[in-house]
């Protein structure tokens, strides 16, 4: 599930393969803004991954969504 989430957000930051790891954090990637961290909000939902919004927006990178999503 790791993988497939790391996966996920590198597909809609659409940035290289590889860039994107468990500690990569929003700040690390101009591409991640808010618009991009909903949109990687919306994507965790169709894998069954609900984060709800109050808490998604307190979210600072991968680390904190895979926390989050329970996978570790």
């Amino acid at each position: 599930m790791k993988e497939k989430i790391i996966a996920l957000i590198t597909e809609v930051l659409q940035v290289p393969e590889g860039t994107v790891t468990e500690t990569t954090k929003m700040e690390d990637l101009e591409q991640w803004d808010s618009l991009t961290h909903v949109m990687i909000m919306g994507e965790l939902e169709k894998l069954g991954v609900s984060i709800p919004l109050d808490e998604a927006i307190e979210l600072e990178g991968v680390a904190d969504i895979l926390e989050k999503a329970g996978v570790q």
